[in-house]
């Protein structure tokens, strides 16, 4: 079994994105939040819309370098490796939503099945049984291919308000599906972001994160290789864009514009890293993310459970009983910085704190891979 070699800018790609997700997820009140730090109400597209897609590109440009030990070839191990993969990460998402396990919590008429590792655990597997059947160009094909159909699913699905929260045709096929109890309600209806639906288009997200993984693997000239990354990178920004006068970039409902737009930027962000850390060799300066980009998938779930951990806890603070959160923040952070710092220092805190556990797992060489 070959070993995959490792391209150090997409690992610290992977660090950059652990971290943004960690400062997005974490403020000290959702209502003080700088604007960039906010997902898009609904049509358009903030820094925080990034961090999702950004996550999926990586795990397929990983994919390319991950697949060697196969030989890009589907046998039986290869499909046993990713059944178990997807299963462990869709069950991870599951465990994330049913925590803390006290039995009065487990309202299994109102469970939310999916979320954001279930989305991951989806759109992985079936890119990987694409990306090991398919050679490059196929898999460019069968990209296209699936956004034009999910353009044409909601177009044709949708109604005279195709794109619309109430309308569209994904939360209609998702309540079908799951029922509209078990969907998201913080829209204020039922309709889940990371639904079975939308998850068709996401599995884009990571066929041309692998796309970009097969142009580093295969170059043997990094400078060459970035301009045909930016010339990529910025033919889906602008495809995205323009398509996105017709179909809007949503990542609510991940759109075909919202695909190309967000793989457009992921590949320009990847170049860049790949010019300054694997043609100028200025890898010392980003090691803080190389830690960042170790054991993801198990910070994701720390960081879920721990936030839910201490929106149980409860604190007397003026007579009022307030989460372990929310007491943090008004103890500590806004005597410190006022509301508005105060809550994005709230959220670097955890920044600092999460890369100390993960720092000291690094040292350990204790690598948790689900």
């Amino acid at each position: 079994m070959s070993k995959p070699r490792r391209i150090y800018s997409i690992d610290i790609f992977r660090g950059i994105t652990i971290a943004l997700m960690i400062i997005v997820n974490n403020p000290g009140s959702w209502a003080f939040v700088y604007a960039p730090l906010r997902h898009a109400k609904w049509h358009g597209c903030t820094l925080t819309d990034l961090v999702f897609p950004f996550f999926l590109f990586i795990v397929g440009a990983s994919m390319r370098f991950a697949f060697v030990r196969w030989h890009s070839f589907p046998s039986k191990d290869f499909y046993k490796h990713v059944f178990w993969r997807s299963f462990s990460i869709f069950l991870a998402g599951i465990l994330i939503h049913a925590y803390p396990f006290i039995q009065q919590d487990w309202d299994w008429s109102n469970f939310r099945i999916m979320g954001v590792l279930q989305r991951i655990a989806l759109a992985y597997g079936i890119a990987a049984v694409i990306v090991i059947h398919f050679k490059v160009r196929k898999v460019l094909i069968i990209s296209t291919r699936i956004l034009l159909f999910y353009w044409a699913l909601l177009w044709i699905g949708g109604g005279n308000n195709p794109y619309s929260l109430e309308d569209n045709v994904i939360r209609h096929f998702d309540i079908f599906l799951l029922g509209e109890k078990h969907l998201y309600k913080g829209t204020g209806i039922p309709f889940d972001p990371e639904g079975l639906i939308s998850t068709i288009a996401s599995i884009v997200t990571v066929l041309i994160g692998y796309l970009v993984g097969a142009m580093m693997h295969t170059t043997k000239n990094f400078s060459d290789n970035i301009k045909r990354m930016s010339v990529f990178g910025l033919s889906m920004i602008t495809i995205g864009l323009i398509w996105g006068l017709i179909f809007p970039i949503n990542k609510q409902l991940w759109t075909s514009s919202y695909v190309l737009f967000t793989g457009g930027i992921a590949t320009l962000v990847l170049a860049i890293l790949s010019w300054v850390i694997d043609v100028k060799n200025l890898k010392s300066y980003f090691w803080v993310f190389k830690v960042f980009g170790t054991n993801s998938i198990f910070l994701f779930i720390l960081s879920g459970l721990w936030t839910k951990t201490i929106l149980k806890i409860k604190f007397n603070f003026d007579g009022n009983l307030l989460s372990g959160y929310s007491y943090l923040y008004k103890t500590i952070f806004i005597p410190m910085a006022g509301e508005m710092n105060g809550s994005l220092l709230f959220a670097f805190s955890h920044v600092i704190i999460f890369w100390l556990i993960l720092y000291w797992l690094y040292r350990k060489k204790i690598f948790i891979n689900l």
